[in-house]
Formats: structure tokens, sequence, C-alpha cells
């Protein structure tokens, strides 16, 4: 319950609606109460007949209103007072309907409306969150949070602003008509409350620990799901079904406890407040028969059958109230760890008085820069100048800094230590997004959504013709291939651009950086993973790319970087050679021997 502020949060600006939901519960209420009340003086008539009613001497406010009522539905015959209060009742049962509907008719947008921000917030959040943050998450158990954790926190929604707000009334003024008609049955009642009051809220309390472990138990096999459906070919290759199995249903088996868990406790909930219920009638009989039989009281048979109708409506806003408390412990559960999401600290902020920048003028410069990973130094020192319109190549082994180096500049990451400048400004000095427009990208592995050729080589640049679209394609030795797709441009690439061979697939990577036109570029080596055939076409695009711009390289294969103005050879994190392809092999250093390496390979 302690985080329901953050529900509450998403309903401000919102109080006309609420206002107007609580005024047609109100009369829903009201309505269904005053139709109940027409039994007692109407049977008050049938039993007692065409007798005058008789005033006591101290007469309570029931007596009066009950005397007032009698002597003026004596003027009518019995058969036309019956038939006047039928026709009140379904009047008064039509109207309460009527404000019902109106009230659910308030209330989904309202819901509908919380669950809209909740979502675009928690995109919102992901988006902008570093690289490194997804190093360490599981992807599944992120979908998990924004899909199953946001229907259960729906339920809560559900809760709060339809059971929280209407069944409180309904017990409030159902309490009110019981008093009036008999405040000692009505004390005697109010004290047993609380027994069941305690024994369901110990029910509910019991169920948040094992819905949070439900709900990561679904983000873990979302997860192995999503990996599994990545990687089916290795899977397949590798005889590893087996493996994969075993550990969906290892989660699914714990899944399967949690949730049945969750099911007994809940289901609990509705035989639990009804047997009590039907405990605490038997008692009400019992008591309100003996201030009946002892006269002690104005409580009579037909008023006391009003007030069992009222207990009676009493029960269903009572068991409403426990499940929904229940729901409640679970979308808090499921809170929880969507709060948490929401609550993770962004490392990459922009400065509220960043500077723009348009242009890339001079140089990129690296001073003293170091990079740790936890306690896990990345890069440790590094001094690096980059000319404009000089390319500049990155070598070393596996894990040497190279991938991280790059992902310094558009800031994926921020420097540990040091800095980094553009034109001789720190890059934290510059707006994010100005920044990273001054940037094309293209990774090693060619990353397409699940759209059209065109959406894909449009991504992120506004304003685009079709005829740039077909230009930048053609830079890129793409322009061909498409318009022997059946839809063209139009053509749906598939998940993960599956639809296209891996060639297709890198060469409309580089025609989307070919469209956005940016002075620096990096290239992480696009061709290691091509067919002869496929490389040639896609170096032959990244040459037409890297004309005019500032290029820094990841270099796989040596071969392709040998004509580069500077190759820096990386090693644990420091820069331990510098300099052209000839002079690198005449220094006989590390550069000579992963030439050598791959010479012999």
């Amino acid at each position: 319950m302690k985080k329901l502020p953050l529900l509450l949060r998403y309903l401000r600006g919102n109080t006309s609606q609420i206002t107007l939901y609580f005024i047609t519960n109100l009369l829903a209420i009201l309505f269904s109460l005053f139709s109940f009340t027409m039994l007692a003086p109407v049977m008050q008539v049938l039993f007692a007949g065409s007798a005058r009613p008789v005033l006591k001497a101290h007469p309570s406010f029931t007596d009066k209103l009950l005397f007032n009522f009698d002597s003026y539905i004596l003027h009518f015959r019995p058969i036309d007072a019956l038939l006047y209060a039928v026709i009140i009742v379904v009047s008064a049962t039509v109207l309460k309907n009527l404000f019902l509907y109106i009230s659910v008719y308030i209330l989904n947008p309202l819901r509908n409306m919380v669950l809209r921000k909740l979502r675009n917030d928690l995109f919102t959040k992901i988006l902008s969150l570093p690289i490194g943050f997804f190093t360490e998450e599981r992807k599944g158990d992120l979908i998990s949070k924004m899909t199953n954790d946001i229907n259960e926190v729906e339920l809560s929604i559900m809760s709060i602003l339809e059971v929280f707000i209407r069944e409180p009334l309904t017990i409030i003024l159902t309490f009110v008509g019981m008093i009036i008609i008999s405040p000692q049955l009505t004390l005697f009642l109010v004290i047993f409350l609380p027994i069941a009051g305690i024994a369901l809220g110990r029910v509910g309390k019991s169920m948040k620990r094992p819905s949070n472990l439900a709900q990561e138990q679904l983000g873990a096999m979302m997860g192995v799901m999503d990996e599994t459906l990545a990687g089916m070919r290795v899977v397949k290759a590798f005889n590893a079904e087996k493996n994969q199995h075993l550990k969906f249903t290892e989660i699914n088996n714990k899944l399967f406890r949690y949730k049945n868990r969750i099911a007994a406790r809940r289901e609990l909930a509705s035989p639990l407040s009804e047997t009590l219920g039907v405990i605490i009638v038997g008692v009400i009989l019992w008591y309100g028969g003996k201030l009946i039989f002892s006269k002690e009281t104005s409580l009579t048979g037909p008023l006391f059958i009003t007030f069992i109708t009222f207990f009676y409506m009493l029960i269903a806003p009572f068991k409403n109230l426990s499940n929904a408390f229940y729901n409640v412990q679970k979308g808090t559960a499921a809170l929880e760890r969507i709060e948490q999401l929401l609550n993770t600290n962004n490392t990459i902020k922009e400065l509220p008085d960043a500077k723009p920048i348009k242009m890339f003028e001079q140089s990129i410069e690296f001073k003293n820069v170091s990079f740790q990973y936890g306690e896990l130094t990345i890069l440790d020192g590094l001094n690096l100048r980059i000319e404009k319109g000089k390319m500049i190549a990155l070598v070393g082994a596996s894990g040497a800094g190279k991938s991280t180096l790059v992902d310094l500049i558009p800031r994926f990451h921020d420097v540990s230590s040091g800095e980094i400048l553009i034109d001789g400004i720190n890059i934290k000095e510059y707006k994010i997004d100005d920044l990273r427009r001054l940037m094309g990208v293209v990774s090693q592995e060619p990353i397409l959504f699940n759209d059209t050729i065109y959406s894909n080589i449009t991504l992120g640049t506004g304003g685009a013709t079709q005829q740039d679209v077909e230009n930048a394609a053609s830079i890129a030795h793409s322009h061909n291939f498409i318009l022997q797709k059946k839809d063209g441009y139009q053509t749906t690439v598939g998940d993960r651009g599956s639809r296209l061979s891996g060639g297709e697939r890198q060469r409309v990577t580089i025609a989307r950086a070919v469209l956005k036109n940016p002075p620096i570029l990096i290239l992480d080596e696009a061709t290691s993973s091509l067919d002869t055939e496929s490389e040639r076409l896609v170096q032959d695009a990244i040459n037409n790319l890297m004309q005019n711009r500032t290029c820094i390289v990841i270099a796989h294969r040596l071969s392709t970087v040998q004509h580069a103005d500077e190759i820096i050879v990386l090693d644990k994190g420091e820069i331990v050679e510098r300099g052209n392809h000839t002079a690198l092999l005449n220094s006989n250093g590390l550069y000579k021997r992963l030439v050598d390496m791959q010479q012999v390979k």
C-alpha cells in the first residue's frame, strides 16, 4: 500500500472526473437504498391491514418517520399502495443502474489514461538509459515489466478507482440506514466486523511475496523464450533443445508453484468473507428476534427484514474490498518492480545549459581518458587526437577496449575520468541530440527493425524525400536489389531483417548512414561476417560512405585498414603503438604479430 502514491500521482489533473465519478456512485447507492427502504412501510400496512398507526409517548426518529409514512399510505387502498411502491422501487432501480453505467463510463477512460501514461513513462525511461544498463538487465525481464507487471497494476488501479470509492460509500450509507432502523442492533453488528477484517487482512498480507516472485519468474521465462527464438539456429545446430527445454521447465515449474500459492490465498477471500457473513447473520437473527420479542425497542418484523436486507447489501462491498485488497497486494509487488526501473539512475545526463553543436570543425581529442566498468578497468589514461577528415583505425585483441573507446564519443557511456573534447569543448557540455546527430554508426551486426526498407533507411531522419532515399541506397549499392523485391522500398524486412541476406542487411544500414550524412563516421568492421561477393559490395559501399568524412574504424581484418591515416594499437585499455601500416610493421611490435597471425590463418 505504501507504493500506491505512485499510481495516484498519475491521476493528478483529473479532479473533475473523479468528483463526477464520486457523485454518480453516491446517487446510485442512494437510489438503491431507497428502493429497499420502501419494503418496511409497505409490509407494515400489509401486515397491519387498515389499523391506524400509533405513535409512542417518546418516539424515536424512526418511529416518527414510519408513523407519517404509514398514515400517508392509509389514504390508499392496500393494493394501490403496493402498486405505487412497486413503481417507486422499479424507478429507483432504473436510476441506480443508470448512474452506475455513467460512473463506469467515466472510470474506464481514467483507468486507461493512467495505464497509457505508465507505459509511456516506462518506455521513455528505457530509451533514456545508457547502453551499459542493458548489458546488466535481461531483456525478457524488461519486457515483462512492460507487459505482465502493467497488467497486474491495472487490477490495482481498478481496485483503487472503482472499489475503493464505490464500496466504502455503500458501506457508510448502508450503515447510516441501519443505525436509523436500529442503533442497538447496528452496534451489536459492529462488534463482530473487526473479526472478519483481521482474518481477511492476514490472508492478503501473505500474498505480496509470492506475487513478487511470480513476476520475477515471468521475466526470466520471457528472457529464455527470447534467447531461444533469437538463437534457434544455434540451439538446433548444437542439439541444445533439451538444455533449453530443461531451463524453461525449471522456471515454468517455479511459476506454477507461485501461481498456485497466490490462487489458493486469493480464492480463500470469497468463501471466508461469505462464511463470516453468514455467521454474523445468524447472530443478528438471534439478537434481533430477542429485541422484537422483548419489545424494548421500536424494531418491528418489517423493519427487521429491511435491516437484514441492508446487511446483505454490505456483504458484497466487503467481499469486493477483500478481493480488491488482494489485487492491490499483487499490484504493489508489480509496482515495486516498475518503480525500480523508473527510479534507475541515468548516468548520462544533459546539462541544463547545454550548448548546441551543428558542425564538426576541427578535431576529436581524448585527454587522459579512463573508463571503469565496476571494478574492471577497460581504458586507462588514454590520450588521442583525431583530426577532421582523417581515417583512424583501432586494432587490438578482443577485450582491448576498442568498442568502449568509440562508444564514449557519442556518450553511450561517460568517461570515469579525463575528458573528451570536440572542437576544444568537453562533449558533456553539448546537447546530447546534437552530439549524436554529428555521428553515423555502422556496426558489425546490422540492426534492422521489423518495418519496411524505406522506414529502416529513414530511421531518425526527418524530412527525407523518396529521391533522397534512393540516392542514399544507390551510394550504398542497395538500390538495385531493393527494386528487385516485390514491394520495392515498401518491402518488410522481417524480424531483425530476417527476410534479407547478410549483405543486403548491411547495405541497408549503410544507406541509413549515407542518408544521415554525418561528418563523423564510426565503423565496426562491417564486412567481417560476409561472404566474398557480399564483402566486396559492402566494402565498396563503405568506401563511398567514408569519402570526405572523419572516420573511426574498428578493424578485425587488418588488411582492410592498411590505407588508414593512423592505426592505433590497443592492449588492455592502453595505446601501445600508433602510426601508419608501414611504420608499425617495421617496429616489429604487437601490430606486426597480429598481422602475421592473420596471414597464417
